[in-house]
């Protein structure tokens, strides 16, 4: 494999191989060696992947996520295998949804920085997406390096920080960027779960800020102090010395790391362009 940086601090493209291979040709350890280096990983492809060997490559580094993420009442999934998660802005007819539809209101929560699945008990270790329809202009993703941002902050704020627990749900990142609330059936499709908002990365070694868009309070705070706290925590560590923006190219699987990065979508006219792009999610263990 070679490996070409893509920020000072992070991120890291890698070349060749097309991952339109046989999975099971993947260089799985220099993978992982790169990812608890790097923590985010693009791999270029000359065509997108189809799902079953975009399933079959994610298998290699755990257990995936087999159930959708968004249960919503009423709504049928438009994509066939469980294992897919589709981040798109479109209907199970290919069409482009309408403004007011419940799924694009909270996709659109994915603007907000954000760790995968953080509102589980059993966390997300590498989520990887992949491009299938690129709108024109804008959509890009943003990656954050947690490992970093830690690393950086004061000395002080290490210390009032290192022991705390937080809360994360998927509901309150949904309606705190405007979507509507859920119905009863649908809360309870996703209850909170509770996190360190420090740990130590198990292949790196290093400590990471475990943050999120998700995270409603710290445990045991009052709600107005705790939400404070993760306001600051957030908006340190997504300077821009921080980030790295990824154009994305038809093709493209960007892997990345949750347990050392955050990440958010960008804007673009979901209303005009269609926007097909589909992840698969690793987790801690089996679930």
């Amino acid at each position: 494999m070679h490996l070409t940086p893509l920020h000072p601090l992070f991120a890291v493209r890698i070349d060749p191989p097309d991952l339109a291979w046989r999975p099971t040709d993947a260089p799985t350890a220099a993978i992982h060696a790169a990812m608890d280096e790097h923590a985010v990983a693009v791999f270029p492809n000359t065509r997108p992947l189809d799902d079953a060997t975009h399933i079959a490559f994610s298998r290699l580094f755990g257990p995936i996520q087999r159930t959708p993420v968004l249960q919503l009442t009423g709504k049928r999934e438009r994509l066939a295998a469980p294992e897919i998660i589709d981040q798109s802005n479109l209907d199970q007819d290919g069409n482009i949804l309408p403004d007011n539809d419940k799924r694009l209101l909270y996709k659109r929560a994915n603007q907000q920085w954000h760790t995968d699945m953080s509102f589980h008990p059993v966390r997300a270790t590498y989520s990887l997406l992949s491009a299938r329809v690129i709108p024109p202009r804008g959509a890009e993703t943003e990656f954050a390096d947690m490992r970093a941002a830690w690393a950086a902050l004061p000395e002080a704020m290490k210390q009032r920080c290192e022991s705390l627990e937080v809360e994360h749900s998927y509901w309150h990142s949904r309606v705190t960027a405007g979507g509507p609330e859920p119905d009863e059936a649908e809360r309870q499709s996703r209850p909170p779960a509770r996190h360190r908002l420090v740990h130590r990365h198990f292949g790196s070694g290093r400590k990471v800020l475990y943050l999120a868009s998700h995270i409603s309070g710290v445990v045991g705070w009052p709600r107005d102090e705790g939400q404070a706290l993760i306001a600051e925590l957030m908006a340190f560590a997504t300077q821009r010395q921080f980030v790295y923006r990824h154009e994305w190219t038809v093709g493209d699987v960007v892997m990345w790391d949750n347990l050392a990065t955050m990440h958010r979508a960008t804007p673009f006219d979901d209303t005009q362009f269609p926007r097909d792009i589909r992840r698969t999610t690793v987790r801690e263990a089996e679930v």
